[in-house]
């Protein structure tokens, strides 16, 4: 059974057809909202769609929940899944499913699907894995949940009792949780480099040249820039596993907990490792582009006719045409390893690969 007609039930319900359930709808408006559900969807009134099914989603704002009290003989015994969220991190004392429990002491209350979006849910879980989070104070309800979850093509995951619905009903407000630290690095090194270059290439030639360089702000200082911010997030992706297998040496044992901050710094290597690739694929993307400037069209004419007035017929110079060739093949082959390490760290190619492959990978 799916209470409710907004998106997510419509989405729901749809789901719940692909994947070979008889599916009830309870809508106050019946008629109207018929049209909007496939046609396999039985849609009626809340109280007989409540009185045909045994596992029912309740698919309906906190605020409206109390309009289902009405119906609290029929749902007697029956197991009600909420999959509501929050518009505010720890908006309310209690969580969604805490409240819902408590105005129906008689039903079995599991929390889940709410990290799921309406669109997952129309078009399955073919992006990758998508985790369906469970917990409830039933042990029965929560494998018949995940049962259901499972033949959706989810994967669930326990999450324990109900106290955990609340943290389960934040995920889905939090802005990249595991990315701050990392993109505050990145940043951070970033306007380092960019200040030191910005000195070196632009600030420097004009106090002791009175040249004007300003030009090379948008693109060559960054261009300098982003592989300095590459190498040392990829080296900082290996740091704290050297630490970490030099911490357990020194005391002799692998079951000793880590420092916090280790602790943190490991558990981030994936997100710095996919910001260095990101400035290296940048970078690739500026280097290509350095050609294309005006000021470079500029310089190649300036030194064309220099060399006309000095009457030079090629200033070929075969070691650096060699340097520069090696340098940028050198360079493609290191972003290709990069972009390789970078594809591995996704869960959904992580998950295909054994734990052999990925350390070759590495």
């Amino acid at each position: 059974g799916v209470l409710g007609s907004g998106d997510f039930a419509r989405s729901l319900a749809v789901r719940l057809v692909r994947s070979g359930f008889k599916v009830v709808v309870g809508s106050r408006n019946p008629k109207r909202k018929a049209s909007l559900f496939p046609a396999e969807a039985e849609v009626t009134f809340q109280a007989e769609a409540v009185k045909k099914a045994d596992v029912i989603f309740v698919a309906i704002f906190r605020e409206h929940y109390s309009t289902l009290c009405d119906l609290a003989d029929v749902l007697v015994g029956k197991i009600l899944v909420d999959v509501s969220n929050n518009t505010e991190i720890n908006y309310h004392k209690e969580s969604n499913a805490e409240y819902l429990a408590s105005l129906f002491p008689a039903c079995t209350v599991v929390k889940g699907f709410n990290v799921i979006s309406a669109w997952t849910l129309q078009s399955g879980a073919r992006d990758g894995n998508k985790q369906v989070l469970i917990c409830s104070n039933n042990q029965e309800a929560k494998r018949i949940v995940a049962e259901i979850a499972q033949a959706m093509g989810f994967t669930p995951v326990d999450m324990g009792c109900m106290s955990s619905a609340c943290e389960i009903e934040n995920i889905p407000l939090r802005l990249l949780p595991a990315w701050k630290i990392p993109i505050f690095l990145a940043l951070g090194l970033f306007l380092c480099f960019f200040t030191y270059n910005l000195i070196r290439q632009v600030i420097h030639p004009y106090i002791r040249e009175q040249k004007n360089k300003l030009y090379k702000i948008p693109i060559e200082v960054v261009n300098t820039t982003l592989p300095c911010v590459s190498y040392v997030m990829l080296s900082l992706v290996y740091l704290p596993g050297v630490l970490a297998a030099c911490s357990q040496l020194y005391y002799g044992t692998k079951y000793r907990r880590f420092p916090d901050w280790l602790d943190q710094w490991l558990q981030h290597r994936k997100q710095i490792g996919l910001l260095s690739f990101f400035c290296a694929a940048l970078h690739a993307v500026y280097s290509l582009c350095l050609p294309m400037r005006r000021s470079h069209r500029y310089l190649l004419i300036d030194t064309a006719v220099k060399q006309a007035v000095e009457k030079k017929m090629t200033i070929w110079v075969e070691e650096e045409v060699w340097r520069m060739e090696i340098y940028i093949s050198v360079g493609i082959i290191a972003l290709g390893l990069l972009s390789l390490l970078a594809i591995t760290s996704l869960p959904s190619i992580a998950n295909s690969l054994n734990w052999r492959e990925f350390s070759f990978i590495q």
